[in-house]
């Protein structure tokens, strides 16, 4: 376990650099039991031995932080990891290769962590850790062992996919794939305009979302005075059927953690929710206002049935070859480069 700058700074110099083999890295968030989550612990394996690095202790980082601007790094099923890094650094690492990407590209159903690890090297993992709170301190050893499992088999795992990413002429399509998805990531806003718009909230009127508007507020405060996720307070789909009840002048069903003083909070918010007027009720989010013809709809029906065929001949997840949405904007005359990656345009000759 590194706790002292120095110590980063001695194992950076010790990291592959430069070109494979590359190290293997996993985080660990304590997002299921603060309100604003953190970094807690940093995973690497180098192939050769595994480190826990403290991020809550370390207080320089920026050795880590140059070493990921220049190389490149493995991951597994990275989306949440990469924005704990784009926050924590302000960036992303060079490259980062998603070993479940991999998997998904040669067809693998069950691609978790655990299920890969349990079919490439028969090694049942525990997951009982995995939900813990990972800002405690000390960290029990089960914790740390079971961090340490996380990157364990992370390299190795990377070859037997790489190698039969190659084998089938997809490694390319990996690539494209994985700078894809760390594009998402940093084009995706950290703060949204309108958070309290959760989903579903589309299909209710303008009362209602002013009502939800106030509700995700009251909750927003309840959460960060408690230190704990919103979803600890209210979750979001109770949000949306209070927001409909409160339009139909019913009332409300308190779970067992609203009451007290949360639950004056809360009538004391729907009092001021109903007092709106309704000129300062939100507007509805318009969508586009387009509706398929006849010959739009042949052209999706066309397009999801070559999609099917080559995503059965390559014996791929269909969604894996395009997602529904997109084939609906290119069946909309959209560009295929708008919505498609090379690789997928490539296979649906589009």
């Amino acid at each position: 376990m590194i706790t002292s700058s120095a110590e980063l700074a001695g194992l950076v110099d010790e990291l592959p650099s430069n070109g494979s083999p590359f190290a293997g890295i996993d985080l660990e968030a304590d997002n299921l039991h603060r309100y604003a989550e953190q970094l807690c612990l940093i995973q690497i394996s180098t192939g050769e031995k595994i480190v826990l690095v403290d991020p809550l202790e370390v207080e320089d980082l920026s050795p880590l932080k140059r070493y990921l601007d220049d190389n490149a790094i493995w991951m597994h099923g990275a989306d949440f990891d990469m924005t704990l890094l784009r926050r924590e650094f302000g960036a992303l690492p060079h490259m980062i290769y998603d070993t479940q990407i991999a998997a998904r590209l040669l067809g693998i159903l069950r691609f978790s962590y655990a299920n890969l690890v349990d079919q490439f090297f028969d090694v049942q993992l525990c997951k009982s850790s995995q939900k813990e709170n990972w800002g405690q301190r000390p960290l029990p050893e089960k914790m740390c062992e079971y961090a340490s499992n996380d990157v364990r088999y992370l390299l190795p795992l990377a070859d037997k996919l790489e190698a039969s990413l190659r084998e089938r002429d997809r490694y390319e399509w990996f690539v494209e794939s994985c700078s894809a998805a760390m594009e998402r990531v940093l084009e995706r806003d950290e703060e949204r305009e309108d958070p309290w718009r959760i989903r579903g909230s589309g299909k209710l009127d303008r009362q209602a979302l002013s009502f939800l508007r106030a509700l995700w507020e009251w909750r927003d405060a309840e959460a960060e005075e408690w230190d704990r996720p919103l979803f600890m307070v209210v979750r979001n789909q109770q949000l949306i059927v209070w927001a409909e009840a409160l339009t139909r002048g019913q009332r409300l069903e308190m779970p067992r953690n609203v009451k007290g003083g949360r639950a004056k909070r809360l009538r004391e918010t729907i009092e001021i929710a109903r007092k709106i007027s309704k000129e300062k009720w939100p507007e509805r989010l318009k969508g586009s206002g387009r509706r398929r013809d006849s010959a739009q709809e042949k052209r999706f029906e066309a397009l999801a049935k070559k999609r099917d065929e080559v995503a059965q001949s390559l014996e791929i997840e269909s969604s894996v070859i395009a997602a529904r949405a997109a084939l609906e904007q290119v069946a909309w005359e959209a560009d295929p480069a708008d919505h498609l990656l090379g690789w997928q345009r490539a296979v649906l000759e589009i």
